[in-house]
């Protein structure tokens, strides 16, 4: 049996990139991950596969488990001697309850370790464009809980002191207890026009600022629907924020964007939207897979040399055929002096890092793009290598021979759909959602037969975004409206779109 550990892990404020790296690798040696309702799920995408999950979130009124339920949980799992990671929102040790946790662990003799996170109390008012302390303005913060031990009797904040400080008071967990916060700080001193701010889920792209004052800031609360989690923020810093709401200025803020690529090439795409602000649901519709049969490949693969043409159409086609040339034990000189054509940038990029240049590079990223810009240079009885996925379309092969050309084609990859489930997409469509990516044929045909027909109608009311023509014409066949279509055939065209609107 392997000896047991617990990592009690901060999982930072809601943005999933400001989790620390030694946070991510807890997540990736885990054997069991225990998370809470702060910490963002994407972050699971990281786990081991075989990794078993558990969500104890405790949402307001609504426990899956206690407290003590979730204590004995952490000392069960890791007396069957497995790696547990308590995945916690914010730091562990900041209002989160770790250290009732590590004392659990500590009175059963199993060794644990805390992984500060980023809090929430300095982080979202970052993203709010509130400093916490500015040297003109406040020399120190203070972090109060909103929400106390209710079996205590007396309340252990001493708002007649908080009252008195010229620092910055920020509320965590507070916002069900809004007025009497207000209420009791004006009742011992504190000046009602003091600037204040509420922040509900910051540092994502839900995240909405709201400020008032002291006298008004429960009224502005209640006409804009604030609700838990919100962070309170009182103090003259809160003055700063109209000059420094970086944030919220991003182009894409406030939207949440559905990406279906792979889980592989999903991080691009993904890293290109969160840049502009949006925030991400992962959900990949196909997977790569090697083909069940290598004897056609491995006979092309064998006598490159008798090719004047390799054409290439994705990076997918591109990482097989290297790899299966590896695993061969083939020479990348054999390539001879094939001329190389490539679909795109990406896969232009990938063939360079291959030590590899293209001859041909099409100005439309379509198989009508490569036929034009092979006209004439594909000569009648040369030989054509096309290795591509197994569901490609035929229009460049057919295209290919009516020049005359000897046309090999090999599927050098499967799509396939991964193994996910249908219950996991139609909650993610029941929630808040703006745009649905779809970067080929198979994420569209794929998508609607994990959702099912009699589904369909939660895709209503979210934009749908393609990555080009074939695409869209897939989107459309299938029933469904292309609301944003790419003006470039790549991700980062997809992505200029969307922004665009």
């Amino acid at each position: 049996m392997k000896k047991p550990y617990v990592y009690l892990v901060g999982a930072g404020p809601g943005d999933e990139d400001l989790i620390t790296v030694k946070g991510l690798k807890c997540i990736e040696k885990a054997d069991v991950i225990l998370y809470d309702r702060l910490a963002n799920e994407n972050l699971l995408q990281h786990k081991k596969l075989e990794a078993e999950t558990i969500d104890v979130g405790k949402a307001p009124h609504q426990h899956q488990y206690t407290q003590e339920e979730i204590n004995q949980l952490l000392v069960d799992k890791a007396k069957e001697g497995k790696v547990v990671t308590r995945l916690k929102g914010g730091d562990p040790f900041v209002f989160g309850r770790g250290g009732e946790e590590a004392l659990a662990l500590y009175e059963e003799n199993i060794p644990f370790e805390v992984v500060p996170g980023i809090t929430s109390a300095i982080a979202v008012p970052n993203y709010g464009g509130i400093p916490v302390t500015h040297r003109h303005m406040s020399t120190s913060f203070h972090v109060i809980t909103g929400h106390e031990d209710p079996t205590k009797g007396d309340s252990d904040v001493n708002y007649e002191a908080l009252a008195k400080l010229e620092g910055t008071l920020v509320f965590l967990m507070g916002v069900a207890h809004l007025k009497e916060i207000t209420e009791k700080l004006k009742l011992y001193g504190k000046d009602k026009n003091t600037p204040a701010a509420l922040i509900h889920r910051g540092t994502t792209a839900r995240q909405k600022t709201v400020t008032g004052t002291l006298e008004n800031i429960v009224e502005v609360a209640a006409v804009n629907k604030i609700k838990a989690p919100s962070i309170i923020i009182i103090g003259e810093v809160v003055r700063l924020r109209q000059q420094l709401n970086w944030f919220q200025s991003l182009p894409l803020q406030g939207k949440r964007i559905l990406v279906t690529r792979t889980r592989q090439q999903a991080s691009d795409l993904s890293r290109q939207l969160k840049e502009l602000g949006g925030e991400v649901i992962e959900f990949p519709t196909i997977s790569i897979e090697a083909p069940e049969d290598f004897t056609s490949i491995d006979k092309a693969l064998k006598n490159l040399t008798v090719f004047q043409h390799i054409i290439f159409t994705s990076v997918n086609g591109v990482k097989a055929f290297f790899n299966r040339l590896k695993q061969l034990e083939i020479d990348i000189r054999s390539i001879g002096l094939a001329k190389i054509t490539a679909i795109g940038s990406a896969t232009k990029e990938t063939l360079e890092d291959k030590g590899v240049l293209v001859d041909i590079l099409p100005e439309v990223y379509t198989a009508e793009g490569i036929l034009e810009a092979v006209q004439g240079r594909v000569k009648e009885g040369e030989r054509v290598l096309l290795p591509r996925a197994d569901i490609a379309r035929r229009a460049l092969t057919t295209g290919l021979k009516e020049m005359g050309a000897i046309v090999e084609e090999v599927d050098i990859y499967r799509t396939v759909i991964p193994t996910c489930r249908r219950e996991d997409l139609i909650e993610i469509l029941k929630n808040p959602l703006d745009y649905i990516t779809f970067t080929s044929s198979s994420t569209v045909k794929n998508f609607l037969e994990i959702l099912g027909e009699e589904n369909k109608s939660l895709i209503e009311g979210r934009k749908i975004a393609s990555i080009g023509p074939i695409t869209g014409k897939t989107l459309e066949n299938l029933g469904l409206s292309v609301d944003i279509q790419a003006k470039h055939y790549t991700i980062e065209g997809l992505v200029s779109s969307i922004r665009e609107g």
